[in-house]
């Protein structure tokens, strides 16, 4: 019966974190910098405190999900409602379904599902972000070692999947930053 949690998860998902600490410093996120409503974004626009705290309530929103999943019927209900919540922060049903990229939600996820791993990407983008003050080349970075760090920890081979195409949808929504990144035009972090 979990599996009647999925449209919840999906609606925790698109709670819209980075629009709402925007709105409340009078900016709206989606008409200025990179337009996105993200953790990046707010970072740029509004600096890293207010960065921050939209990562972390994204990031909640993958974690609440997930979490509950794993209470209430394992590994399989975590990735799914975890899932969830990253299609309702990408595609939220308030906003035309425009939303987010879903690295700071999928982050939420994987810290309840696989927290080493997560703690361990974690160091990675901090590193990256900050020697390339690049937000994206970090993700995508993140993006590509999450699939490779999960089958490290022996993970079922089924998670690995999951994390793959979880990452899928992620890369897909990095698609302009990867040109961006190519063609040396895209957006720093302050």
């Amino acid at each position: 019966m979990w599996w009647l949690l999925i449209p919840i998860a999906y609606l925790v998902g698109t709670f819209p974190s980075a629009m709402w600490v925007a709105r409340a410093n009078g900016v709206d996120i989606r008409q200025v910098g990179s337009g996105n409503p993200g953790a990046s974004n707010v970072t740029r626009v509004l600096g890293w405190k207010r960065g921050i705290w939209v990562f972390v309530l994204d990031a909640a929103k993958g974690a609440v999900a997930a979490g509950a999943g794993l209470l209430i019927d394992g590994r399989v209900a975590g990735y799914v409602l975890g899932a969830a919540a990253i299609v309702g922060h990408v595609f939220p049903i308030w906003t035309r379904f425009r939303g987010g990229k879903g690295v700071a939600t999928g982050a939420g996820v994987f810290i309840v599902i696989s927290p080493l791993v997560i703690l361990a990407l974690a160091v990675i983008w901090l590193a990256v972000s900050r020697l390339t003050k690049k937000a994206s080349l970090a993700s995508i970075i993140g993006i590509v070692l999450l699939p490779v760090g999960v089958g490290v920890v022996r993970q079922e081979w089924w998670e690995v999947f999951a994390t793959i195409g979880l990452c899928l949808l992620v890369m897909a929504r990095h698609l302009g930053n990867i040109r961006r990144l190519i063609g040396r035009r895209e957006h720093a972090l302050t």
